[in-house]
């Protein structure tokens, strides 16, 4: 699936990815490809990414929105812990 993060100041992830793995108000989840279309809010925790060679990349979030649609692509907006302290 595509898979682009974004925080208010770059972007932190852009490509094709086997899952992404993060916590919403609703409680953890993970999306593979082709889930439902789906919108939430993020809470602080760790997000991580999985991308196609199997390579984790992580980023510790404050916050954020999680939008899925139904053309295999997720979009997250989100707030850094590392935007806080500086």
């Amino acid at each position: 699936m595509k898979v682009s993060v974004y925080s208010l100041k770059k972007v932190l992830f852009e490509g094709e990815a086997q899952a992404v793995n993060c916590q919403t108000v609703g409680g953890e989840i993970t999306i593979l490809d082709f889930h439902r279309p789906l919108i939430s809010m993020l809470k602080a925790g760790p997000l991580r990414v999985t991308d196609t060679g199997q390579k984790d990349h992580y980023f510790p979030i404050v916050s954020g929105f999680l939008e899925v649609d139904g053309g295999n692509r997720a979009k997250l907006l989100v707030e850094e812990a590392a935007e806080l302290a500086g």
